[in-house]
């Protein structure tokens, strides 16, 4: 009789332990031991060895030439720089830092973002609702891979018709920043201006970190509150307060790095006050009179 086991193992078969493992074995014959008169008195089972060692050192050498294979790919493989130069990757509009974004470009306001400003400027200050409807999302989704992709962009095509994709989209844009308009390392010291009791304090101290800023962001802010400050003039066609554009702006354009869900109400209450108060002071913070 074979039996696949793997070990050795001495005693009766019919009283031994169930065998289960039956990797790398040998069918072995079940022999009658003469001394005993016939009975069944010993099973011999080997394990082959051998063939595990050759198994390890098939495996270790197969792990070998993957690494081997693998660090040769990753240092003939070309760098970031000349897959973009060579056009094969798209530097990236939404997504990118700020201040990358703008050093690319040449300027210290992204292209994108004046063209959606004047845009909206042009046809669309007295549409009903502007900033708080949002627009179609996936037309949203295919202006934003335009932009992305660097392909000729024409705002005033019919796919962009409604008006609320591309301000959906200039929303998306600010929402994508790794690190928001707001910068990070702001935002405790704009919630502890915010929560300054006499109203001229209030906006100086405001003023004074609005203007600590970098100057993309500066420069952004200042023209987006400015573009702002033009959609409110418009407020009885288009039914926007100040407040409403608030909370669409607020958490738009500033988030804590970390933000727990205990804190994320008491935050966004004072984003929204930060983001109004500049509304309605952008003359005095921005210097827009002069």
């Amino acid at each position: 009789m074979a039996v696949p086991v793997q070990g050795v193992l001495h005693g009766d078969i019919s009283n031994g332990p169930r065998l289960t493992h039956i990797a790398a074995v040998e069918w072995v014959q079940y022999r009658v031991h003469p001394a005993l008169g016939g009975c069944p008195a010993t099973l011999i089972l080997h394990m082959f060895t051998s063939s595990k060692l050759k198994h390890s050192i098939s495996d270790s050498a197969y792990k070998s030439g993957v690494k081997s294979r693998l660090k040769k790919f990753i240092i003939r493989r070309p760098s970031m720089k000349t897959m973009q130069e060579k056009g094969l990757i798209k530097d990236r509009v939404f997504g990118c830092h700020l201040l990358t974004l703008c050093e690319r470009e040449g300027t210290t306001v992204p292209s994108f973002v004046k063209l959606c400003l004047e845009t909206v400027e042009q046809r669309g200050l007295s549409v009903d609702g502007i900033y708080r409807v949002s627009g179609n999302l996936a037309t949203i989704q295919k202006l934003r891979f335009m932009v992305d992709q660097e392909e000729e962009l024409d705002l005033d095509a019919s796919q962009w018709e409604d008006i609320h994709v591309v301000t959906g989209a200039l929303k998306m844009f600010f929402r994508e920043l790794p690190e928001p308009l707001f910068p990070f390392r702001f935002f405790e010291r704009f919630i502890e201006a915010i929560k300054t009791k006499d109203p001229r304090q209030k906006v100086q101290a405001v003023k004074q970190l609005i203007h600590q800023l970098p100057k993309p962001n500066l420069d952004t802010m200042t023209l987006l509150f400015a573009h702002l400050q033009r959609v409110l003039a418009c407020s009885r066609k288009n039914l926007m307060s100040s407040q409403g554009v608030s909370i669409v702006f607020g958490p738009t354009l500033m988030w804590p790095e970390m933000d727990s869900t205990c804190s994320m109400a008491f935050n966004m209450l004072y984003q929204n006050q930060i983001v109004e108060l500049i509304l309605l002071e952008s003359r005095e913070i921005f210097d827009l009179d002069q």
